[in-house]
């Protein structure tokens, strides 16, 4: 299979997709202003090729902040796309898509991958959407998009999860996930008073939360919202810690871009030397595959302006680029299989 990447800084879609011939399956990235309409482009253009979309940026070799970008696969692939609804309140109401779209696709976890842009509601999609793939043992990576609205297949949807099974018809396939942070000193933190549908933490180890916070690192509560760049909380799941960052600061409690419940055990994380981690997962990637036919990635919108403001970003895609057709999504929240993280970097590799 081949990888397919074009966009356009203005918006224009037919620029983006020039030389884009025969695709088997799209993914449209656009801007709030004019989403709408570019789905409706492009599935005139591309009439029943199964696609899906989301707001947000996306890049190849550098970052387009506005406008749209267009990824697609061809030659090899095999592909269902289609939609749950209602994720705020009943994904699994449609649970049924999923199912007969893994069936169509006829793939294990060895040639196929669900890759999915999310309106919101990440945990709860992510647990609905893995009831049915680890019966296949299908691994996952997708993101979240900006404004509320996805599109599969033409069609713009509120509320809802954007999904593609793809399975490579030419080789297999692997998901990673990248974290760029490790654990801060000794520090473990019960929390409580938290809202889940706010994302919202009141207290840690009965103290607030906000106050706890400031008095380890030194900060303002102005300072929060960029220290967390550099000093997200933790999740330890299993072997693998999911990041977890602060989104604004509340009164005493920090409101944060993924749920936490009352009794979760929390530490606190620190930044690594994030160039030479990158590296490693550029080397592992090449060892795994020595040959690829694409990488299709989730970046964190913290990871973006934390590399940005370190001067790292274009560098960073260039390293990327040598692993072959790398293009990707600027998400608000990132999916590896069946856990909601932020901070982070997902991807999928094609043989």
């Amino acid at each position: 299979m081949r990888q397919f990447f074009g966009k356009s800084r203005s918006g224009n879609l037919r620029e983006a997709v020039r030389g884009l011939a025969n695709p088997e399956f799209i993914m449209l990235m656009s801007n709030n202003n004019y989403f709408d309409e570019h789905v409706k482009e492009l599935e005139k253009l591309y009439p029943g090729v199964p696609s899906i979309g989301c707001i947000g940026m996306c890049y190849d070799t550098g970052v387009v902040e506005e406008g749209v970008g267009v990824a697609a696969f061809t030659d090899g692939v095999r592909v269902s796309a289609d939609v749950l609804e209602q994720v705020s309140t009943m994904p699994v109401k449609y649970i049924s898509r999923l199912e007969q779209s893994v069936r169509e696709v006829g793939g294990t976890g060895r040639d196929t991958v669900c890759i999915d842009f999310c309106a919101g509601n990440d945990a709860c999609v992510l647990t609905t959407i893995n009831t049915v793939l680890r019966r296949n043992e299908i691994p996952l990576v997708g993101g979240t998009g900006d404004a509320g609205r996805v599109s599969v297949n033409g069609k713009v949807y509120e509320d809802s999860v954007a999904y593609a099974i793809v399975r490579n018809l030419k080789g297999r396939v692997k998901t990673y996930k990248e974290n760029i942070y490790h654990q801060l000193g000794d520090y473990r933190f019960i929390a409580s008073g938290t809202d889940r549908a706010q994302y919202k933490i009141g207290a840690l180890n009965g103290r607030p939360a906000k106050q706890v916070y400031a008095d380890i690192l030194h900060v303002t509560d102005e300072q929060i919202l960029t220290q967390t760049f550099q000093n997200p909380f933790g999740k330890i799941n299993g072997d693998d810690t999911c990041i977890i960052s602060i989104k604004e600061v509340d009164g005493n409690s920090l409101a944060c871009f993924r749920q936490v419940n009352d009794s979760d055990v929390l530490i606190l994380l620190e930044l690594g030397d994030y160039q030479a981690i990158t590296r490693q997962t550029i080397e592992n990637i090449c060892r795994d595959f020595p040959k690829r036919s694409a990488v299709f990635s989730v970046n964190c919108l913290f990871r973006y302006k934390l590399f940005s403001g370190n001067n790292y970003m274009e560098q960073y895609l260039q390293d990327m680029a040598a692993l072959g057709s790398h293009a990707g999504l600027v998400g608000y929240g990132e999916h590896y299989n069946d856990r909601f993280v932020n901070q982070s970097m997902t991807c999928v590799v094609f043989e």
